[in-house]
C-alpha cells in the first residue's frame, strides 16, 4: 500500500514562504538540503507525518505561473471560527468562512487562503471526512 508523504510547491522568497507557513499552520523545517542551484526545505509539524516540500530555484527573480492545472492543499482544523479569527490578526487575509450545503444540509465548513506566491490553501473544519 502506497503511502502519501509530502506535496512540493515552487517558491520564490525561502524566507517569507517559511514564515507563512509557520505562523498560518505551525509548520517548522524538519529538514533543509541546498544545493548550487536550488534548495528543498521540508515543513511539518507534529499533527501529521505529511511534509510540505518548498523548493527554492536559486537565481529566479519572476513569480511562478501557477497555470490552471493547480488546485489546492488542504488543512484541517479543530475550531475553524477560531482559526480565521487568528489568521485574519495574523494579517494573512483568509477569505470568507463557508457553509457548503448543496443538498441543504452542511457536509463541509471552510475557507481559503493564499500563500505569498498565491498558491490556494483550503482550511476545513476537522471532522465527517476531513480528519
Amino acid at each position: 500500500m502506497a503511502k502519501a508523504i509530502h506535496s512540493m510547491i515552487r517558491v520564490l522568497d525561502e524566507a517569507r514562504s517559511v514564515d507563512f507557513y509557520r505562523r498560518a499552520f505551525g509548520l517548522d523545517i524538519a529538514q533543509r538540503l541546498d544545493f548550487p542551484d536550488f534548495t528543498l526545505v521540508y515543513l511539518s509539524n507534529p499533527e501529521t507525518d505529511f511534509e510540505l516540500e518548498l523548493t527554492v530555484n536559486k537565481g529566479r527573480t519572476e513569480p511562478y505561473q501557477l497555470g490552471d492545472g493547480y488546485g489546492h492543499l488542504a488543512f484541517s482544523v479543530d475550531d475553524l471560527d477560531a482559526e480565521h479569527a487568528r489568521l485574519t490578526a495574523e494579517g494573512l487575509a483568509p477569505r470568507k468562512l463557508v457553509d457548503f450545503a448543496p443538498g441543504g444540509e452542511v457536509i463541509a465548513r471552510f475557507f481559503f487562503i493564499a500563500d505569498p506566491d498565491g498558491y490556494q490553501i483550503e482550511v476545513l473544519q476537522r471532522g465527517q471526512r476531513y480528519k
